[in-house]
């Protein structure tokens, strides 16, 4: 395991946040480096807990499928039987299948894969008039399709917010209350969960964006101040590795649906494929040579990878975006095989 001279490049790439490698049990490689807070100069320990960005998709992915076991969803049925969506563009051919494996063809909030930011959201709307599922419907409900359902493998942020408005409506239970009740409970997560970041809740890295003159900014106003279905789980980077573990094992779903969370299910482009939450790194011959999720918000960073081949286990979680992303290919070349 090649870790020789990863503290000094961590360093030079002025990276701020932890990095955890793992072959089963044994910790290959683990640093934290960086502010936890730049305005009490408060450094980041690996028991700080990151906003983790996208990679919440996971979390929201195996709620959605435990429901599926448990006969309350369906992936074929038409998300309009979960969700009161009349008089919207979303179409009653579109489903949670669709939703799930970014197939649906429903408009985002912000197309990101056409490069629009995230963040431009909320220059007239404040961040905390979203706060609950329900209240992202307005930002997307009403836009034109980008393509008919189950065509076009394009990523989707809003389409996990559906299926957490699905999850809602079948358990009676607000998202966050259930994902940590039967996600995080369950999987031995005990230092994760949803913290408002206007709060003072202990060890929650702060996260800062940079602006082009360098000047550093805390993201409180890039996007909404509490974590919902297609983001802002607060997790540490030993709990994501444990949350994918848990899946590995069937900790968190049946043998059906555990197998199903781990296999590919749609071209995204040549090379990669989507499955629920998951991305796959596809070597020439239709193996996978790595699943992982990665996520990104101003002023946060995060990936969790397996190797297949190796084994191993990989979390990247960053309070700020700068480095980060270097950081973890440096990873991918040390470690992938």
């Amino acid at each position: 395991m090649d870790t020789d001279g990863l503290d000094d490049f961590l360093d030079t790439q002025g990276f701020c946040g932890v990095v955890l490698v793992r072959d089963g049990d044994r910790v290959v490689y683990e640093a934290a480096t960086g502010l936890a807070s730049r305005h009490w100069d408060i450094p980041n320990t690996l028991g700080m807990r990151f906003d983790t960005a996208s990679v919440t998709k996971l979390f929201t992915s195996v709620a959605v499928l435990q429901q599926v076991e448990q006969g309350t969803l369906d992936l074929e049925t038409s998300i309009h039987h979960y969700v009161d969506l009349a008089g919207t563009t979303i179409g009653v051919d579109v489903t949670l299948l669709h939703l799930l494996t970014h197939t649906s063809g429903i408009a985002d909030d912000a197309d990101e894969e056409a490069g629009e930011k995230y963040e431009l959201l909320w220059v007239d709307k404040p961040t905390y008039s979203v706060m609950e599922t329900v209240d992202f419907l307005p930002q997307f409900a009403h836009k034109l399709p980008s393509a008919p359902p189950g065509v076009v493998c394009r990523y989707n942020n809003v389409g996990f917010v559906l299926a957490g408005l699905a999850l809602e409506k079948v358990t009676s239970m607000p998202y966050r209350e259930y994902v940590r009740d039967n996600v995080f409970a369950r999987a031995g997560m005990a230092d994760s969960g949803f913290f408002d970041r206007r709060d003072a809740a202990p060890r929650v890295a702060e996260g800062w964006g940079q602006h082009a003159d360098g000047r550093w900014y805390q993201n409180i106003f890039s996007y909404p101040p509490i974590g919902s279905p297609d983001g802002g789980a607060h997790t540490t980077a030993s709990d994501l590795v444990r949350f994918i573990d848990a899946a590995r094992v069937g900790a968190l779903l049946g043998e059906e649906f555990t197998q199903e969370f781990f296999t590919p299910q749609v071209e995204h482009d040549p090379g990669t494929m989507y499955g629920f939450g998951l991305e796959f790194d596809m070597e020439e011959d239709g193996s996978v040579r790595s699943y992982y999720k990665e996520g990104s918000n101003p002023g946060v960073a995060a990936l969790v990878r397996h190797y297949v081949e190796s084994g191993m286990d990989v979390a990247v979680l960053a309070n700020q975006e700068k480095g980060a992303w270097q950081v973890v290919r440096e990873i991918d070349e040390r470690f992938g095989g």
